[in-house]
C-alpha cells in the first residue's frame, strides 16, 4: 500500500489521463487511499517538492510560450513604432524596448546601467515607450516629453528624457518651463501640445499595447523574443542580450 501513493503521484504528473480514478473506489478505499498518501508525504517530503518544482517549471514554460506569441502578434507596435524614441546603433541585430515611468525609482536604477549596456554593446537598438501610471507627474513627465519630441525631435527628446528620469521635485509648470528653456524651446507651445490629442493618442496606445502584452509594471523590457519585468542588473541585462542574439 506505501507504494501505491508514489506510483499515484508520478503517474498523475506523467501524464494526467492515467491518473488513479478515485471514482471508482468505495468510501472505504477513497478513505484508506487518503490516508496512505498522506502518511507517504509526510515521511517523504522531498516528492511533494519535486512535484511542486515540475509545476513551476511547467508554468514557467506556459507563461514563456504565451509572452513568445504576444510578441509575435505586436512586434509591429512594439518595434517599430514611429511614435518611439529609438537610439543606440540603429541598424543594431538586437532591438530592447523599455516601457518606463519618470517616477518609478526602478526605472532609475535601470537607466544608467541601460546606458552602459547600449554603449558597450554597440550592436543594440534602443526604443523608449512611454508608460506612465504613477500618477500625475509621471503623466506629465511624459506628455511633456513626448511634446518635446514631436516639436522639436529626438535630439531634444532624450536630453529631456534623461533630466526627468532623475528629477527628484515635483513636475511642476516651473520646472517643466526651465526644462524647455535649457531646450531653448518655447514653453507655450510646448504646453499646448502636451494637450494636444496626437500626445494623448500615444500614450493612450502604449497602455493598449501593454494590456495585450499583460505589462502593468516598469520597467518592462521587450529583448527580441523575451519579456523582462521588473529591474535586473547590467550583467543579467547581458546575459539576456546574448542569450537572444544567440537565437539568430
Amino acid at each position: 500500500m506505501r507504494l501505491l501513493p508514489a506510483a499515484a503521484l508520478c503517474l498523475g504528473l506523467a501524464s494526467p489521463a492515467a491518473a488513479l480514478d478515485l471514482s471508482a473506489m468505495s468510501d472505504t478505499e477513497r478513505a484508506a487511499f487518503g490516508e496512505a498518501v498522506r502518511s507517504y508525504l509526510l515521511e517523504n517530503p522531498g516528492v511533494l517538492m519535486e512535484a511542486i518544482a515540475v509545476l513551476e517549471q511547467q508554468r514557467e514554460a506556459d507563461g514563456a510560450a504565451r509572452d513568445l506569441a504576444l510578441l509575435r502578434d505586436n512586434a509591429q507596435a512594439i518595434f517599430n513604432s514611429t511614435d518611439d524614441w529609438a537610439g543606440g546603433n540603429l541598424a543594431g541585430d538586437i532591438t530592447v524596448v523599455e516601457f518606463v515611468d519618470y517616477r518609478c525609482g526602478y526605472c532609475r536604477k535601470a537607466h544608467d546601467e541601460v546606458a552602459q549596456l547600449v554603449a558597450g554593446d554597440g550592436n543594440i537598438r534602443f526604443v523608449l515607450k512611454e508608460f506612465p501610471i504613477l500618477g500625475e507627474d509621471s503623466l506629465t513627465s511624459s506628455r511633456f516629453a513626448i511634446a518635446v519630441r514631436r516639436l522639436a525631435g529626438d535630439d531634444a527628446y532624450k536630453q529631456v528624457h534623461d533630466v526627468l528620469i532623475a528629477l527628484k521635485g515635483p513636475v511642476d509648470d516651473a520646472a517643466l518651463s526651465k526644462l524647455a528653456a535649457a531646450q531653448g524651446l518655447d514653453m507655450a507651445a510646448v504646453r499646448a501640445e502636451m494637450g494636444s490629442e496626437a500626445v494623448a493618442g500615444i500614450i493612450r496606445a502604449n497602455h493598449e499595447l501593454a494590456s495585450k502584452l499583460d505589462i502593468n509594471g516598469t520597467p518592462t523590457f521587450v529583448i527580441k523574443e523575451t519579456m523582462v519585468r521588473g529591474y535586473v542588473p547590467l550583467d543579467g541585462m547581458r546575459q539576456i542580450v546574448e542569450g537572444q542574439r544567440r537565437k539568430n
